[in-house]
Formats: C-alpha cells, structure tokens, sequence
C-alpha cells in the first residue's frame, strides 16, 4: 500500500519506516488493541503445553478467546501454526479461562464462552501469494494483516479478505486430522446461513434485508460481519445489527439509552432487556415500515462513531 500526502504543487510519496524488531510491532498492536481490533488484552507471550502465544485477547462482544500472532519472515505455513494454535486454545479451555481470570480479574464460566467463535489473527509486514492462498477458504478461523509503518507516525493495516466459496473440509477428509477436529467445533456464519435458518420465510423478507444492507452500506466505511444469532454492520464497533425473521428485520441500534433521536418513536427502549446484538434500542422492520426514517436513526449509530 502506497502513501501519498497532498502538497500546493500535487502529491508527495510518504516514506517507509519498516518494522526493524517483531517486538515493535507486538507492542504496539497490545497497546491499541481496542482501538484496532475491538479486543480486551489478557496476556502476552503466554505458555501453555509447550508453545509461546504472542498475545491473547478477549473479544467481548463474540464471548470468545482470540490469539494474535507476529511474524517478520516470510517462510512460516499460517495453516499449520494457525491449527495448531487453535487446537490449543479448544483443548484447554479451562487454562484460558483462568488466565482470563487472574489478568482481568472477572470469572468467566466455560458456557459464557463461545468456542465457535475462536479464531487466530496473523499481523505481518508482508505475507507470500502462498501463504494467503493457503487459508483462501470461506470456512478458517484465521485473519491475516498487513501492517505498514510510515513516516509522521503513521500506520497502514490492511487486512487479505478470503474470497472463495470453497470450504477447507473439502481437501482435509480424514476427521482426525486436527483441521476436520477445529472445523468441527468452530464456525465461521455467512450471511448465506441467516438466509437459510427458515424454509418458511417470506422472500419479502430477504429482499427487504438486501434493500436495508444496500442502504447501510452506502453510509461509507462500513464492515458486514455475521454471527451466530445477528448480522452485524460495523465501523470502529457495531453501529447496527439485524436479525432476520420470518416478519421482518430485528434491528439493535448500537446507541445509549437517552442519546437516540427518535420523534416518531419507531423504536423500542431495549436497556433492561435481555435481546440479541450491541445496543440499547430496537426496531421491528416490515414491508410498510418507513425505510427513509429508519436510516435516518442508524444513520445518527453510524456518525456517534466518528466521535
């Protein structure tokens, strides 16, 4: 990725100012987690069973352990330590949730944890056309990040997105290879798998979701991340999160309670409720709902953001 900043005669190449140390980039990715990633840091460098894990993170909005791993070479195979690692993480859960306890001092019990939602985070300056054709699968529970350090302080991250179709069950047939064993305990949703969660629903209702993400969508810098029980559309965090019933859309404004500007009040004050997705309002999204106003509310989600 290429920099450039604007002059009075056009434009100026930024320069390179590359990671020297692997340390540099680790400690600086643990001292900005939340603001990177959105993740709670636990512990760095933490041996269990024989490895070393750079960092481990909590993800408090999944309920889920992450691990983050740095690499200056270019010659490592990110399946096998990724695999690797999350067997780790999946054969031993109780460790992990007692270093959770001893570095955060909150108690976490095994079922307040979503396993499925593991996964492992590579950071790199730079990774092969191998190694990221090697987890070009829709289904691995790994990321990989590109990052870049430039002069005036400035940092590039850019994530490799996976664009197949094709699952990594497809080349690993025997289930006890430990890729088959992580496969089976982690899930990567689609939003293909909240299309299909009902064979009763009305094509209305898939349409009018495509109509709503289109519209979101637009607003700018905006990720769709599916979950289990929720889609979720997010900047820095999740600013609005929908799940799709067979009466319509479910959606979770990710606003406090008291800061919604909402004077036709189409939205429900869901504070002390129990409910799905990040947020203190709902609203319940039919064919005859007013789409124009709704966006209007996300679209306030949306810039709290920028603040």
């Amino acid at each position: 990725m290429k920099l450039y900043s604007i002059t009075e005669t056009g434009l100026k190449s930024v320069e390179n100012h590359p990671f020297q140390l692997e340390k540099e980039i680790q400690t600086l990715i643990e001292n900005n987690l939340d603001t990177l990633f959105n993740l709670e840091f636990v512990k760095s460098e933490l041996s269990i069973k024989g490895f070393r894990l750079d960092t481990l993170a909590y993800d408090k909005e999944n309920k889920s352990f992450v691990i983050i791993e740095y690499k200056r070479e270019r010659n490592f195979s990110v399946i096998d330590q990724g695999y690797t690692y999350m067997s780790i993480l999946l054969n031993n859960k109780s460790d992990f949730i007692l270093e959770y306890h001893d570095h955060c001092g909150i108690t976490l019990r095994r079922d307040e944890v979503d396993w499925s939602q593991s996964k492992v985070i590579f950071i790199s300056p730079y990774f092969t056309e191998y190694q990221r054709n090697s987890v070009n699968f829709k289904d691995v529970p790994f990321e990989l990040w590109e990052i870049k350090r430039y002069a005036n302080g400035l940092i590039g991250l850019n994530q490799h997105k996976t664009t197949s179709e094709e699952t990594i069950s497809t080349v690993t047939k025997d289930p006890e290879n430990v890729v088959n064993k992580v496969s089976n305990e982690v899930k990567k949703y689609t939003e293909e798998d909240h299309f299909k969660k009902s064979k009763s629903r009305p094509d209305w209702v898939i349409e009018l979701y495509k109509l709503v993400k289109e519209r979101i969508i637009n607003l700018g810098d905006v990720e769709v991340s599916p979950k289990g029980t929720y889609i979720s559309f997010r900047r820095k965090r999740p600013f609005v999160d929908i799940v799709i019933y067979n009466e319509g859309l479910y959606l979770i404004i990710n606003m406090k309670r008291g800061t919604l500007n909402d004077p036709n009040n189409v939205s429900k004050d869901v504070s002390n409720v129990g409910h799905w997705g990040n947020g203190d309002y709902s609203i319940l999204m039919n064919q005859d709902s007013d789409m124009d106003y709704i966006m209007s509310l996300i679209n306030q989600s949306y810039k709290s953001q920028m603040l």
